[in-house]
């Protein structure tokens, strides 16, 4: 998500450092850009024209245009306005004294509440709470079994009283049982529809009545568009919202959900979710978004995704033995796991300031992507236990037998372990910097490497 109008925006930018000055004119030319950018984004037609108002009158303010960096300028402008997009929030959940703290999933049919709640229940466990699950989509064939299976998942509780298909009773259940064995969390997954009826709203109003919640989420799937944001706007009306999950931000959404939500529904976005698994939600931050959106990188989620799938003792072990210069394939093989855990290698790209340029020559070269991963993965998989421990066995004979055994050629057998001498040297020489395996970040080095193939 996003990429386009990123790309749109950086472009734009781009010709604005071209010009030896800035006027009105080349001012309001680079604001039509942006304009069309955002509405071909999908962002909700009446928060483009405030947006463009605001840094029209900020931009050929005579301070800006006889500024020594002009164009920077306007980029900050367009960056501060952005963040103002999204009103002032700081994502997850706010802090209550409520106990147990009550949260109920609100959304249409499809948009993904019952993983979201399984997802959020994973998260707050993570942040060393204690939640129980319940659902109360009694309509929906297995609507329940999939939360309980989720949870597992997730190694959350889940309240399922058998035989009882009461939506209110089933909500009353959880949070008597919550406040009896101590858990300090319940979250509600509610029934969903294709459309919004006065069925739905009347069950979500006697659940909302007896359990008196904290926090009302309304879960949309971004990739629908400004239709999510319409019915945000009449769930909130109607029940009302306290804040957002966008779902399915991995997509090829254009992204105007996100830049509208604010806007138009008046409730803040408190999550995003980026992919199927578990662990692939995080509170939502406007300035790491916006940075990403206009090509500065995303350095702060990149760090606690790296912090989440390397452990501080490994991450010790793999600076002990940079260290020392024993760095071995079989060692290389264990980062590239660490990357993927981390995501998909395009989001990770994503992240790192300054690399869009290098995610499209990469895209068209063909390298860098997730299946290259598996093809390095498996070379080194195919090679015996010496071999990976001392690359300097590997002959002639042995490199046709690992290409082989890989499925791969001699000749990418050949890249990799040229890529991987290149790496060692490159190793040694990062081998005496202090807290290198403290800032928990090995995995990063060797996919620095593999992106300058």
């Amino acid at each position: 998500m996003f990429e386009s109008l990123s790309d749109r925006l950086q472009g734009v930018f781009r010709s604005l450092r071209g010009e030896v000055r800035l006027t009105e004119e080349t001012v309001e030319a680079a604001l039509r850009e942006i304009r069309m950018a955002l509405l071909e984004a999908d962002v909700n037609f009446k928060v483009v024209k405030a947006f463009i108002d605001r840094v029209r009158d900020k931009a050929v303010d005579q301070d800006v245009l006889k500024s020594l960096t002009p164009a920077q300028q306007v980029v900050r402008i367009v960056r501060d306005e952005m963040l103002a997009l999204f009103g002032d929030t700081q994502g997850g959940l706010p802090a209550t004294q409520q106990r147990p703290r009550v949260v109920l999933m609100l959304g249409l049919q499809g948009s993904g509440k019952t993983t979201t709640t399984g997802k959020l229940g994973r998260w707050l466990a993570k942040q060393g709470k204690h939640p129980i699950l319940v659902s109360t989509d009694v309509r929906r064939p297995a609507a329940i079994e999939q939360l309980n299976v989720v949870a597992k998942q997730a190694g959350v509780r889940v309240h399922d009283p058998a035989g009882e298909m009461d939506p209110v009773k089933r909500a009353s259940g959880a949070l008597t049982e919550a406040k009896h064995a101590g858990f300090d969390v319940v979250i509600v997954d509610t029934a969903g529809r294709l459309h919004i009826d006065d069925d739905l709203m009347t069950e979500l109003q006697a659940i909302k009545s007896i359990v008196q919640p904290t926090d009302l989420l309304f879960v949309a799937d971004a990739m629908t568009g400004q239709d999510a944001i319409k019915s945000a706007g009449e769930f909130n009306r109607r029940i009302g919202v306290t804040g957002v999950v966008l779902t399915k931000m991995d997509g090829d959404a254009r992204g105007g959900a996100a830049l509208s939500v604010v806007g138009v529904v008046g409730v803040p976005i408190a999550f995003v979710g980026s992919g199927e698994r578990l662990q692939d939600l995080e509170p939502f931050h406007p300035d790491r978004v916006v940075s990403r959106v206009l090509g500065m990188g995303d350095v702060l989620s990149l760090i606690e995704k790296a912090e989440e799938a390397v452990s501080v003792e490994d991450a010790e072990k793999l600076e002990e033995k940079i260290r020392k210069n024993a760095f071995t394939l079989e060692d290389f093989r264990d980062q590239l796991r660490t990357i993927k855990k981390m995501g998909p290698i395009e989001q990770i790209l994503g992240m790192l300031p300054g690399m869009g340029n290098l995610k499209e020559m990469t895209a068209a070269r063909g390298q860098v992507d997730d299946k290259q991963l598996g093809r390095v993965e498996a070379i080194i998989n195919s090679m015996t236990l010496k071999e990976r421990r001392n690359h300097q066995l590997i002959n002639g004979q042995r490199r046709k037998r690992i290409a082989r055994g890989s499925g791969t050629s001699v000749e990418e057998v050949n890249k990799l372990l040229k890529q991987f001498v290149q790496m060692q040297k490159m190793l040694k020489q990062l081998g005496g910097m202090a807290g290198l395996g403290k800032k928990k970040g090995g995995g990063m080095g060797m996919m620095k490497s593999l992106m300058n193939r």
